[in-house]
């Protein structure tokens, strides 16, 4: 017996996912997603924590992607409600098996939710002391990686979502179709490894990562130890962060829904109607 399911089986296990997701109560629909932006916060403060000493860009970014998947590992193992990896149930509103409406409300409370657990460890980290790791070096990469990221023209924003969103969808896509944990493990891990090397923008992570700089700009310590300027925070606020989120959601419902999502649902689970079978015969 195979260890697991073929496509064509994946894109019908989905409606089932999209049945039991969009059917969830609305506070239990919102605690998953606390956790879920817990743990991929957690594989976000991970990633720099390993990479920020490591002083060749390739290196740095190898190990940054060796350490990331674990938040979606522990949000598809143990239990979460991730907004990217939910843009997957679009498969039962095709289907019929879920209305609009839900597939909204599921969308709107998760990430409502994963951006609280987020802001939460970004605000637990800031207070932890572990900023100051290598002289202050690792608060001072938490810093430059905000900056970059609130300073992304809206355009390349967009870009990067929606190609982190398809490989982010297609981590969960393969983890779904996994039957035993270790698949499970490496289905998420390969994916997951190269949208982080790659430098794409994940919202959820974003979440994350700009908040945790927004907090560790007002140490000095930081600032000195990365020799970061005073006119190179000007966008490093809430404005900053607000105009990633929004072109990097954008682009990542068009990759993981629009792109992944329409594509599979209508290679798996399109049936032209008889009218225009017979149209066809003829």
């Amino acid at each position: 017996m195979s260890n697991f399911l073929s496509p064509k089986e994946t894109a019908e296990a989905f409606d089932g996912v999209s049945i039991g997701k969009a059917s969830n109560s609305a506070s239990n629909l919102f605690i998953l997603g606390i956790l879920a932006g817990l743990f991929i916060a957690f594989g976000g403060f991970a990633a720099q924590t390993i990479s920020h000493s490591i002083e060749n860009t390739g290196l740095a970014k190898f190990a940054s992607g060796a350490v990331f998947p674990v938040g979606l590992m522990l949000v598809v193992i143990a239990g979460a409600e991730l907004f990217t990896g939910n843009n997957l149930i679009i498969i039962g509103y095709m289907d019929k098996k879920i209305t609009f409406s839900q597939l909204l409300r599921n969308w709107i409370i998760v990430y409502a939710g994963n951006f609280v657990g987020s802001i939460f460890i970004a605000f637990m980290v800031s207070q932890s002391g572990l900023l100051s790791t290598s002289g202050g070096l690792l608060g001072a990469t938490v810093i430059k990686a905000a900056i970059g990221k609130a300073s992304l023209p809206f355009s390349e924003a967009v870009v990067r979502g929606v190609l982190c969103n398809i490989i982010v969808v297609l981590a969960v896509w393969m983890a779904i179709a996994a039957k035993d944990i270790a698949s499970k493990i490496l289905a998420i891990w390969f994916p997951i490894m190269l949208f982080v090397m790659s430098g794409f923008e994940h919202s959820i992570a974003n979440m994350y990562f700009i908040p945790a700089g927004i907090l560790a700009k007002a140490n000095t310590t930081y600032l000195e130890a990365g020799k970061i300027t005073a006119e190179s925070l000007s966008k490093l606020n809430l404005g900053g962060l607000f105009a990633n989120l929004i072109p990097v959601t954008l682009g990542n419902i068009i990759g993981g829904a629009i792109i992944i999502g329409l594509s599979y649902w209508y290679v798996y689970r399109y049936t032209p109607s008889q009218n225009s079978q017979a149209v066809v015969k003829k």
